[in-house]
């Protein structure tokens, strides 16, 4: 069965990055999850706090998986919400960190509200995408995306079969 990788992380923490590098890296397909949600109505509402949709997971999950099984070649998945798809379909999970001076200039950079700059950074701080990667018992590489210069080391040392 084909599987995917999956590259997770807070947002502002170099997800996107880090999945088109490594899909360039080792010729993959990228699938920028937040394109899918919205092109197929993969949410249940809209959060006006956070300015964001509500992501109905198992229709996510659902979608993503047939997305997997019916790709010839293997995907590169880029959402900090990939990691909720069952490790069967996963054949590496990356989880992107970085400083939290950093993260927050990122955040501020995207004109994020303050208030979900600081839901971000806790989630930071807390580490919530990794100990749930952790939970679904992913296999599990974290690359600290501070230094832009230091990712393609950290890359080159990825092995995918």
């Amino acid at each position: 069965m084909r599987k995917a990788v999956i590259v997770t992380g807070t947002p502002g923490t170099g997800k996107t990055l880090i999945a088109k590098r490594l899909s360039k890296l080792f010729k993959l397909i990228y699938v920028d999850v937040n394109d899918l949600i919205n092109e197929n109505k993969l949410f249940d509402g809209f959060d006006k706090k956070f300015k964001t949709r509500l992501v109905d997971i198992k229709k996510l999950n659902k979608f993503l998986i047939n997305l997997i099984k019916n790709s010839n070649e293997t995907l590169v998945i880029d959402s900090h919400l990939s990691h909720y798809l069952p490790k069967m379909y996963v054949k590496l999970c990356i989880v992107t960190k970085c400083d939290l001076r950093v993260l927050k200039t990122r955040l501020k950079k995207r004109r994020y509200s303050q208030r979900k700059i600081d839901e971000n950074m806790e989630a930071e701080i807390l580490r919530t995408c990794y100990i749930e990667a952790l939970e679904n018992k992913h296999k599990l590489i974290e690359i600290d995306t501070s230094n832009i210069r230091k990712i393609n080391k950290e890359l080159n040392k990825i092995k995918i079969k």
